[in-house]
């Protein structure tokens, strides 16, 4: 079992525990809209550690925005395989050629 896959297990384990003790059940009895909004913080935290940070800041930065992604699939019932199959589709794929089919 690698990382994500682990992590993903946690999260899902931690959705509805204690929110006083867990920060996955704390974020989940808040709502999609806190989930969200904490996403999209890390994100630009980890645009500025890319821009301005150490790498140490950037590693951390990107484990954090990948650990609240992780929970905000969680909170729209998307598992993490479903993600991984779609990088799987594209593999191989330009990101060009793949944004130009979405676009149609």
């Amino acid at each position: 079992m690698d990382t994500l896959t682990r992590l993903a297990a946690t999260i899902a384990a931690r959705r509805d525990a204690d929110p006083a003790t867990s920060w996955v059940a704390k974020l989940h009895a808040k709502g999609l809209p806190v989930i969200a909004k904490k996403l999209g913080e890390e994100a630009v935290e980890t645009v500025i550690a890319a821009l301005s940070g150490t790498r140490e800041e950037l590693v951390g930065e990107a484990a954090d925005t990948l650990f609240h992604l992780m929970v905000l699939l969680d909170a729209k019932g998307i598992p993490l395989d479903e993600v991984l199959a779609e990088l799987d589709r594209r593999e191989g794929t330009s990101g060009i050629a793949e944004k130009a089919s979405r676009s149609e």
